[in-house]
């Protein structure tokens, strides 16, 4: 007669051989980002830019990919537009450090389109992510004096390993 409880432990013992140790999947945002003021446009030929700081907290790598729409390009409440462009930095480039190349400035809806894929590196598991934006009058258009506002969103997800 075997001992069911001895059984149990041998059982668990076997998969505890087998089977590999799983790592929990971390990717979170420690905070948002501030709020970006920029310098007012006084010629036709300013681009104010400005930035802010969010610390990304990953296991492995992922892909960010930004808000295309509307809401993330500067607009009043008249309805006239700026032209809206933004850029990523990283602390790390994901060689010496978790992180990514710069990505250069682009229009707001084509902004991490397609995603920018940030490498984890070791045990860096913190990326500190600059998100900038660079605004301008349209070519041929004269932009109202007035507060301009947006809303951009960038989305982490998990790709591994």
């Amino acid at each position: 007669m075997v001992r069911k409880d001895i059984a149990i432990a041998a059982l668990a013992a076997l998969a505890a051989l087998c089977c590999p140790l799983l790592v929990a999947q971390t990717v979170q945002w420690t905070g948002n980002f501030g709020p970006i003021s920029l310098a007012n446009i006084a010629t036709r030929t300013d681009q104010p830019t400005g930035s802010s700081t969010a610390t990304l907290q990953i296991t492995g790598d992922v892909e960010l990919s930004a808000d295309n729409t509307a809401a993330a390009r500067l607009s009043e409440a008249g309805g006239d537009l700026l032209v809206t462009e933004y850029g990523l930095e990283f602390d790390g480039d994901g060689s010496s450090g978790s992180g990514a190349e710069p990505v250069p400035y682009a229009a707001y809806d084509s902004f991490l389109s397609p995603p920018v894929l940030v490498t984890h590196n070791g045990s860096d598991d913190d990326v500190g992510v600059t998100l900038k934006v660079r605004a301008s009058i349209p070519a041929g258009d004269v932009a109202n004096a007035a507060t301009y506002s947006a809303t951009q969103t960038i989305t982490a997800t998990w790709v591994g390993p």
